[in-house]
């Protein structure tokens, strides 16, 4: 594994190897305007949500690495501490990347990248349109992470109010994952994007205790076919499965099968159910998995 000490670096090679390995990460399209009235419109990808009661957002419009100059946007917040922070969804991709031009000071964003500014309800920057998602905000804190070129500097953007376009949202209300088509920001000018084929669930850990791979069976724990993600499935039941109900499994008609077939040959028998555990794992049947493999246990 290469391993870098950071003082062997040059601030332009340390941004390139954090933002490539530290992705993806959600984006932030800011919204903010002066004393003047100038509005500004900039993506910043040092963002996320931080807390729940108050319900807070920070990004960092960081210092420039080539220069050592502050951004608009925090210019701007130094100034009216309020912005919208507009999600970034895949129409509005290119749009968003053309706002981060380095247009001068009082040049409108919203003009130049064709998005549509409309008026917010609680604050004086106005929304992006085309964002399904967007958070007015007041900003109650700047923390300042130095003076030095690359230095962030953290918004703490207060959210007071939520906007949300009834196209992502389900029949339960609520926003569903699979309609939103967000991009988040890689390294480089790479992005990605979040379609129904890339999404995939992860159980949530029981309220109560899952067992822990500590717990599994040792010929469980060092199976050759299953993962460690395999394993971490496993090891998030609260308890291992009854031999009654492991004694009945084994009667279902597949696994009877491949049990009277492997008879006398108990390294292929082990395989054969490491393969099927991992099929049921795979589909996210996680109490029947582990009986296969405690059948042969």
């Amino acid at each position: 594994m290469l391993s870098i000490n950071i003082k062997d670096l040059t601030t332009l090679e340390l941004q390139n190897y954090l933002n490539h390995a530290v992705a993806p990460r959600p984006i932030c399209l800011a919204s903010t305007i002066d004393k003047a009235g100038n509005v500004n419109l900039s993506p910043f990808s040092f963002f996320n949500v931080f807390s729940i009661n108050p319900p807070i957002c920070v990004f960092s419009p960081s210092r420039r690495v080539r220069d050592n100059t502050t951004k608009h946007t925090l210019d701007n917040i130094l100034e009216v501490p309020e912005c919208v922070i507009n999600i970034v969804n895949y129409n509005m991709v290119q749009q968003v990347s053309l706002s981060s031009v380095e247009y001068g000071k009082g040049i409108n964003e919203f003009i130049k990248s064709g998005l549509t500014p409309i008026a917010s309800h609680l604050v004086k920057p106005p929304r992006v349109a085309e964002s399904t998602v967007q958070l007015e905000c007041v900003v109650n804190e700047v923390i300042s992470l130095g003076k030095n070129a690359g230095a962030g500097n953290l918004i703490l953007a207060e959210i007071k109010l939520i906007h949300i376009s009834e196209s992502i949202l389900g029949a339960d209300g609520k926003i569903d994952q699979t309609k939103t088509d967000q991009v988040a920001r890689l390294g480089g000018d790479w992005y990605c994007r979040v379609t129904r084929d890339n999404l995939f669930k992860v159980a949530k850990p029981n309220v109560k205790i899952g067992i822990g791979v500590d717990a599994l069976p040792h010929a469980i724990r060092n199976s050759r076919i299953l993962t460690g993600n395999n394993l971490g499935q496993l090891g998030n039941l609260e308890l291992i499965p009854a031999d009654e109900a492991i004694e009945t499994y084994a009667q279902v008609p597949e696994i009877k099968d491949l049990l009277d077939a492997t008879i006398g040959d108990s390294n292929t028998r082990e395989l054969q159910l490491h393969l099927k555990a991992k099929q049921l794992l795979d589909e996210g049947r996680v109490e029947e998995a582990f009986m296969v493999l405690l059948i042969g246990d």
